[in-house]
């Protein structure tokens, strides 16, 4: 029970400060795995740094965030990320995210997206 309650805690610090796009930057372990945003290449970018850019270019494209489910079983959970997009070209679009997060020593170790990539590189053009 402990692992289960650590892990919502984290993680509700980690959305409610990435939905307002900030203060979430201190929930994320220092070698941080992140998979996603380009579904040939699964081979994770390693490094909290490298996270934090990642999420200052996505964060330019999402007007608005929330969680509308999230299951949590010990150090793993899976939440789905409901965003409101709105891109370059003008083209808005609500989208759900499938985020599968591991918890370890206190801090977000990795996460995996799961959503339409094509979709969202079409409108980034």
């Amino acid at each position: 029970m402990e692992n289960h309650a650590r892990t919502k805690q984290l993680l509700d610090t980690y959305y409610k400060g990435f939905a307002a796009k900030a203060n979430w930057e201190d929930t994320i372990a220092d070698d941080f795995q992140y998979v996603g945003g380009d579904m040939n290449n699964t081979q994770p970018v390693v490094g909290k740094q490298a996270y934090v850019e990642i999420i200052k270019r996505f964060s330019q494209r999402f007007q608005s965030m929330r969680v509308k489910q999230m299951i949590i079983e010990g150090d793993k959970a899976s939440v789905i990320g409901n965003y409101d997009f709105q891109f370059p070209n003008g083209q808005k679009i609500n989208g759900n995210v499938s985020e599968n997060w591991t918890v370890k020593n206190g801090k977000l170790q990795s996460l995996t997206l799961y959503f339409d990539t094509l979709t969202f590189m079409t409108n980034l053009k």
